[in-house]
């Protein structure tokens, strides 16, 4: 997806960050529960730290570092993201949905 591109969609992202979860944490992407709270999976702050860097290299949105706690489940964190690429243009999806 480049520029010019419409912005991920929130499925699109839902399923891009569950897979991010899953191999933080190690579990298959089919445990991944989206509106169940990343806590209960035992996301920590190094984690979710992690998941900022890879939103912003993949998707090209720079977001606080709070975000897993802003939006505590990945259906929030997607729609928070989904939101923000609506709003800028110039980001991009997902690596690997082009």
């Amino acid at each position: 997806m480049n520029a010019a591109s419409d912005p991920m969609s929130p499925g699109d992202l839902r399923r891009w960050l569950i897979e991010r979860v899953a191999a933080y944490l190690g579990l298959p992407a089919a445990e991944i529960d989206p509106t169940v709270k990343l806590r209960t999976y035992g996301l920590d702050s190094i984690h979710s730290l992690s998941l900022c860097v890879d939103v912003e290299e993949a998707v090209g949105l720079l977001v606080e570092p709070t975000l897993a706690w802003d939006h505590p489940t990945i259906e929030d964190i997607a729609a928070h993201l989904a939101d923000l690429l609506s709003r800028d243009p110039t980001t991009r999806g997902p690596a690997g949905t082009e």
